[in-house]
């Protein structure tokens, strides 16, 4: 395995990863605003699932999203 390969492969797989997530999570936000179905105050949770089929990996991650 050629380590170097691997970890710029990764790097940019990741920040594909956070770079199109946190444009889906704001996109959302913001049209359930518009809608009127968040105050703005909340607290939302979140999850992220991060699933490799050939490695059998399946790992959840669990945070929160504060608007305020």
């Amino acid at each position: 395995m050629n380590e170097e390969s691997f970890n710029m492969s990764m790097r940019k797989f990741l920040k594909k990863v956070g770079v199109t997530s946190q444009h889906e999570i704001e996109k959302a936000v913001n049209d359930a605003m518009e809608a009127g179905k968040l105050r703005g105050t909340e607290k939302l949770q979140a999850k992220v699932t991060l699933e490799i089929g050939d490695l059998q990996l399946q790992h959840e991650i669990d945070g929160e999203i504060t608007l305020e």
